[in-house]
């Protein structure tokens, strides 16, 4: 498979080096010659300096064998114009393109049609929104993805000392909580992976991955948060495009919102969007005006001014002030692994939202979505399962998986299943797999040989 992506910058850098890593055939352009000397020397994919948006260019990069065209460069314009000319040049090359701002969210359907033919338009804010708010539903969770419409979640909670289930065997778990037992996907553990196997025993500050259903979502948190409850109260510092699409979500579902801005305009813009959002103005990060609007009292608390390391002190500065929760928005990925060591578990960011989109469309065989998790270290994907597949009419003991990668469940019809030696899977079940990094070339294979493509 061979993919060209426009933009170096940290998204186009990220995607190159897991494509890379996974040994694709990978293409990078941008007119940056700093950035695409840095990918030349820590990657080994091809690079082109010069303007995606060039038709010369693109031929340059071999547009007409490419399978897919990535247009990720912080600039809409650019990305468009790249898929403009890859289409009239390669028609048959699939093109997904990075579109942020809000001036064009009413045109991504033009846009995939002539003469852009865009197959898939990303909003990284918009994901990120989706995210803080699945977040927010559920205070305890530290990362939340969904599959099969909405109807399967899937949750990282961090588990304390106080959790029911702390201290408990996975093999225990049947005698337990019967049908209603959750299926643990994944174990963090002193920022380790685990693949859990029957006797691994759940400990406090572990961070567990499980699967439910989206009718059993509230009752599964409370086993492993029996004073999990729906949040009533959320304040957001930072009234910018997330902060705003974020309250307008927050208003829709009558959870008391509050916007802290330190642009007195755009605090003035805010009041006029909003219905029933107070629009305060003042720097979030003084304590006392914090204290004055009573921090202690959010359910959640969500940074997402400019400035990450604002973000990260007024996270720091509400929990320390008694905020139940707090979500933090971060771009640079150098940040991530320092997170959880100064106590943010919660953490988003557009840039791996992009990235999780962008993988989703890139995967081979028959994926439905896919979702990166743990800082990019392993992914859980959903596929669908076709009656050439040798996966299908055999007990799963009869498969090989992969080394580190596993089948979380059986999507049939309505039902979720949650998979033992003997079950089977039939041609068209949904099916949705867990694996970490190195696995997935090896998963990729296995699905694209075994399910066909759309």
């Amino acid at each position: 498979m061979k993919i060209i992506i426009v933009g170096a910058g940290e998204v186009g850098y990220h995607i190159a080096s897991l494509l890379a890593f996974e040994n694709k055939d990978v293409v990078i352009i941008d007119k940056n010659a700093d950035a695409i000397r840095q990918i030349s020397e820590n990657l080994d994919v091809q690079v082109i300096t010069g303007s995606g948006s060039s038709p010369v260019v693109l031929k340059k990069a071999g547009i007409k064998e490419a399978d897919i065209l990535l247009a990720a460069t912080d600039s809409d314009e650019v990305n468009l114009a790249a898929c403009l000319f890859a289409n009239i040049i390669s028609p048959a090359t699939k093109k997904l393109a990075r579109i942020r701002s809000g001036d064009y969210d009413k045109y991504h359907h033009a846009f995939s049609q002539e003469p852009l033919n865009i197959d898939t338009i990303i909003n990284p804010e918009i994901e990120v929104v989706k995210t803080i708010y699945r977040l927010i539903k559920i205070p305890s969770a530290v990362d939340i993805g969904e599959f099969a419409e909405g109807r399967v979640k899937f949750v990282g909670l961090h588990l304390n000392k106080n959790s029911p289930i702390a201290g408990v065997q996975l093999s225990e778990f049947s005698s337990m909580f019967g049908n209603a037992r959750p299926l643990i996907a994944a174990i963090v553990r002193n920022n380790d992976l685990i693949i859990p196997k029957g006797n691994n025993r759940l400990q406090p500050n572990d961070i567990v991955y499980f699967i439910s259903e989206k009718n059993r979502l509230a009752q599964t948190v409370q086993l492993f948060d029996e004073n999990a409850r729906a949040p009533r109260r959320v304040m957001i510092i930072g009234g910018g495009r997330i902060g705003e699409r974020l309250a307008l979500l927050l208003e829709k579902e009558s959870i008391q919102t509050k916007i802290i801005e330190s642009n007195i305009n755009r605090c003035k813009v805010l009041s006029e969007l909003m219905n029933k959002t107070v629009v305060l103005h003042g720097d979030a990060s003084d304590q006392k005006l914090l204290l004055a609007e009573n921090v202690a009292d959010s359910d959640v608390v969500v940074s997402l001014t400019h400035n990450e390391e604002t973000n990260i002190l007024v996270s720091l500065l509400a929990k320390n002030l008694g905020a139940s929760s707090t979500i933090t928005k971060i771009s640079k990925f150098s940040y991530f692994p320092l997170m959880a060591t100064v106590g943010l578990q919660k953490v988003v960011s557009p840039r791996m939202s992009a990235i999780s989109s962008f993988l989703q469309n890139i995967r081979k065989g028959k994926i439905l979505s896919a979702v990166s998790i743990l800082g990019e270290e392993a992914e859980i994907m959903e596929a669908v399962a076709l009656k050439t597949s040798d996966i299908t009419g055999r007990p799963l003991r009869k498969i090989s998986f992969p080394k580190g990668a596993i089948l979380v469940c059986i999507i049939r019809n309505d039902e979720i299943i949650i998979p033992i030696g003997e079950s089977v899977i039939n041609s068209g079940d949904r099916i949705i797999l867990f694996a970490r990094r190195q696995a997935i070339e090896k998963l990729e294979k296995l699905l694209t040989v075994k399910l066909e493509y759309f």
